[in-house]
């Protein structure tokens, strides 16, 4: 896992549940003190039982905390690859091109970075479809930056999922329309 999703995950926990949360999230999942670097990568293992123990402790499902989290992430996202991003997109586009524009810079940048490979197919001007694919199946993630982007552009969006790696499916297939 690449450290700055950890480090934005230390930076959630701190912002939903207070300062001290963080630490205590590292001492209830067994991990003692650690310091995460936004350039170095880190064992997937380390964010999935921070998520769940995250979970044990609030009593969230582990998908509502992946989905908000993922919605938490969007200012910083869009304001790191800023440069990637033309100012007349709006959500669908940047979702639409986030492969091509963001995650392939991810890779070439930062060389432990592996961020989910997505697919797009444009439907219309107000829909895609959009096909997650990653051995982290972590398409609530996804599925939570698709509502911080739609937030942020100030437009509304309908999900709807036909498939999903976490229901034995090969690929998350997320339909993504605008209704506003």
């Amino acid at each position: 896992m690449h450290g700055m999703i950890l480090t934005e995950l230390r930076n959630y926990v701190k912002t939903k549940l207070g300062d001290q949360a963080w630490s205590d999230l590292l001492a209830k999942a067994g991990m003692g003190p650690k310091l995460y670097v936004p350039f170095e990568a880190y064992p997937d293992k380390d964010v999935v039982t921070l998520v769940t123990t995250a979970s044990e402790m609030t009593g969230l499902p582990v998908p509502v905390i992946l989905e908000d989290f993922g919605e938490y992430l969007v200012p910083y996202l869009l304001s790191k690859y800023q440069d990637l991003i033309p100012p007349d997109w709006r959500t669908l586009d940047v979702i639409e091109h986030a492969e091509n524009e963001i995650h392939t810079a991810v890779r070439k940048l930062n060389a432990g970075a592996d961020p989910p490979q997505l697919v797009c197919k444009r439907l219309g001007p107000n829909e895609l479809l959009l096909t997650y694919s990653s051995h982290r199946q972590m398409c609530d993630v996804a599925k939570g930056i698709s509502k911080g982007l739609a937030k942020e552009y100030k437009e509304q969006i309908d999900i709807s999922e036909s498939s999903c790696m976490q229901k034995g499916d090969p690929t998350c297939v997320l339909s993504i329309k605008l209704v506003n």
